[in-house]
Order: structure tokens, then sequence, then C-alpha cells
């Protein structure tokens, strides 16, 4: 086991970027069948944008190692080659992240709802918002901002699914790996205090739901995730998976 924190006098134990790097690389090394890995992320998350076209809202997700600022972020594209394209199948990874824009930090194409339904790019959506927009201008009488609109829709919905259906090609994965994430890309994660230590509000409602009732399949465990913070925090909890999964089985960490 490796942990990293950001209290520890040994410099080799702080999350840098170097040693958060490399207790990746250390994690998933000679990975086999039948292993079962487990990745904890409880620190600060952002974006930046994204420069191989592999994001439909433009953005990559990242990471803030403690020495950010002279070694610069992880992005979710570095993390995905490190952890999760090397495992063969069989293997299971369950991995946390516990921060702001966190949605698809391991950038796993499959992103299930509370419903167990897989979450596809929102076109309707997406064409409700556009006909507004094609509406209102012509309400206006502006004909050029309604041709406007309407093919700005057209190549936002398309550039959505175009990405989706890459990424769906290129960014799944035979081995078993499974997020939780603290929100959706757009959302930042709360920080929480309970019992006088300070922690994640992910992380907390988490654990809270699994010693609740540990025998949950993955869809009850996200919403009971989610039912723990709706009292307090506007945040989404995410899963999102590297293939299509068993929803209804018994979530395995």
């Amino acid at each position: 086991m490796v942990i990293l924190t950001d209290d520890q006098q040994n410099p080799m134990s702080q999350p840098t970027k170097a040693n958060i790097l490399r207790a990746m690389h250390w994690l998933v090394k000679d990975a086999r069948p039948n292993d079962s890995l487990f990745f904890h992320y409880s620190g600060h998350g952002g974006q930046t944008p994204d420069l191989d076209g592999d994001e439909d809202d433009g953005y990559d997700e990242v990471i803030y190692p403690v020495d950010f600022r002279n070694a610069g972020h992880i992005v979710d594209d570095e993390m995905h080659r490190i952890m999760v394209r090397p495992l063969p199948a069989g293997v299971r990874l369950t991995a946390i992240f516990d921060s702001c824009h966190s949605g698809s930090a391991l950038d796993l194409p499959y992103i299930y709802s509370t419903q167990g339904v897989l979450k596809e790019p929102n076109l309707a959506k997406e064409a409700g918002q556009g006909l507004l927009g094609v509406v209102s201008a012509y309400a206006r009488g502006d004909m050029g901002s309604m041709v406007s609109t309407a093919m700005g829709f057209i190549k936002k919905a398309t550039r959505g699914e175009e990405t989706y259906q890459r990424a769906k090609q290129t960014k799944t994965s035979p081995a078993d790996v499974i997020m939780w994430s603290g929100s959706k890309d757009v959302q930042t994660s709360a920080d929480a205090t309970i019992n006088g230590q300070a922690t994640g509000a992910l992380s907390w409602a988490f654990i809270t739901a699994l010693k609740k009732n540990p025998q949950q399949s993955y869809v009850q465990l996200l919403n009971s995730i989610r039912d723990e913070l709706a009292s307090k925090y506007s945040q989404k909890p995410q899963l999102s998976c590297s293939h299509p999964l068993e929803y209804d089985s018994y979530a395995q960490l």
C-alpha cells in the first residue's frame, strides 16, 4: 500500500507530481487476472483546455499535486494511459476521485445514471436549448442570428456525438475499471468536517453508505451516496466504467 499525504515529513511520502505518478505506475505494474486494485484521490481538481479532441465540453479534467505551481497538474489523459490502458481482462480497478470537476477524471467512456441507464451526449437537451435560441432570434427578426444559432447547435451536437463514439472506441478497456467521482465535470466537490476531522464529502458519503448497507449493487450504492449528500451539498457523484457494467451486481472494491 502507498499513502501520500501533505502532512508527511518524508519527501517521498508527500503527494508531489512525481510521487503521485510513481504510485500510479506502481499500482498497476504486473497486474494479472483476478487482481483487485484500489486508488483513492482526495484533493484539488480542475479543468484545462482539451488538446486532443476527446472531450465533448472542450476541457480535460486534472488533479493538482502539492507542487503543481512548479511541476504542473496531472491530466485525465495521462491518468488513463497509466492506470487503465495497461490492465488486462480479469483485473478490477476501483478508483475514487473526491475532487472538483472529477466526473471523467479517468476518461472512462461509460457513465451510468441513478436508474442504471447508460448516459450518452444529451442531444435532446442541446436541441431544446438550440431551438430556444432560434425562436428568440426569429422573434427579434434577426435572421442572421437565427441561422447562426441553428448551425451552431448542429455543429455542437455532431461534435458531441463524434467525441462520444471516439471515446468508446479508444478508451474502452477489457479490465473492470470502475470510478466513483465526487461531482460532474462542471461541478465542484465540497470539503467536509466529520467529528472534527477534515475529509472530502464524497469520501465521507461513500464510507457512510457502505457502513449502513455493505451489500448494495453499483446503482444502489450510487443512489445511497447521493442521498447522503443531498441534504447539504449540490454536487452529483458519478459512476463510470471502462466497459458496460452489470450495474445490478453487488458493488466490489
